[in-house]
């Protein structure tokens, strides 16, 4: 796949280049050559070419032009959209490249241009949300995605899907939860007099100290949410959870699968930032 990491490195042209001589804007790594057929005016081709360039200053000598796709090779995307959004971009090409086209042109609401060759799918880094409800979304869905929306994400290529356990599902009148704010039908350590041996409680390392140092002599069966150590969830690919011990947070490894943690009450920059380190750690590492 070719995908400049900047629009800046592109530039545009109504004039067809000729192989060397002419001079080119010292960013242009790439040049979309836009040309009207003889036998049809009222159509627009266009050419794709990887610019090998020599000299100083603003614009430069233009020392070989290498073809990456022509005519019916290329088609241009007529909708505007956010080109920083590069997973946005991929995905579109992906659906259009069939057949002969192999390159898809696309414009920016601020009319610069870009292009994805040979679009791949893979490079796209998928992030799983890992976190609980209710509340529904539950929290870290509902920061990601608002970010994902602001378009924060764009040039990081990621994609999110989401890994929801529904604690609704252990509710019950011998189940204790953490606290009364989750308003699942049950018992809460933050309100509640546990006298009853045989308990389920649903919670992390937290909760077991809680209860064993409020009630020692209660006899109980824990259901662990921690995400370092839980009963019912194992990562299989890259993912952002949430822990309410602050000193976990940061890049870690959950059964061989690298992620990150956010605190429990994160706020979104602070979320922002560690996708970022986690895409930015997944890209070093090859």
């Amino acid at each position: 796949m070719i995908f400049p990491d900047e629009y800046k490195n592109v530039g545009v042209t109504d004039i067809h280049p000729d192989d060397s001589g002419n001079i080119v804007y010292f960013l242009s790594d790439y040049i979309v050559a836009e040309h009207k057929p003889e036998q049809d005016n009222d159509t627009t081709e266009y050419s794709l070419y990887h610019v090998t360039k020599s000299g100083e200053g603003l614009l430069q000598t233009v020392e070989t032009l290498e073809t990456i796709a022509s005519g019916k090779q290329i088609v241009k995307y007529e909708k505007e959209l956010n080109i920083k959004d590069r997973a946005l971009l991929i995905e579109i090409a992906t659906q259009l490249c069939k057949g002969d086209i192999n390159t898809v042109i696309f414009t920016g609401v601020d009319k610069h241009v870009t292009f994805v060759h040979a679009p791949d799918l893979s490079s796209i880094v998928e992030i799983e949300i890992v976190d609980v409800i209710p509340p529904e979304p539950s929290w870290l869905t509902h920061v990601i995605r608002r970010l994902e929306t602001s378009g924060i994400f764009g040039d990081f290529g990621v994609r999110f899907s989401e890994n929801v356990i529904d604690l609704k599902q252990f509710e019950g009148e011998d189940t204790v939860f953490p606290c009364t704010a989750s308003g699942l039908k049950g018992k809460y350590l933050d309100s509640d007099i546990i006298t009853k041996n045989g308990s389920l409680v649903v919670g992390c390392e937290i909760s077991r100290t809680l209860i064993e140092s409020r009630f020692p002599n209660l006899e109980y069966t824990l259901v662990n949410i921690c995400p370092f150590k839980s009963d019912i969830f194992k990562p299989t690919k890259p993912f952002i959870t949430r822990c309410c011990r602050s000193e976990k947070s940061g890049l870690v490894t959950i059964n061989d699968v690298e992620g990150v943690v956010v605190h429990w009450g994160a706020s979104e920059f602070e979320v922002a930032e560690a996708i970022r380190d986690l895409v930015l750690h997944i890209k070093e590492q090859g």
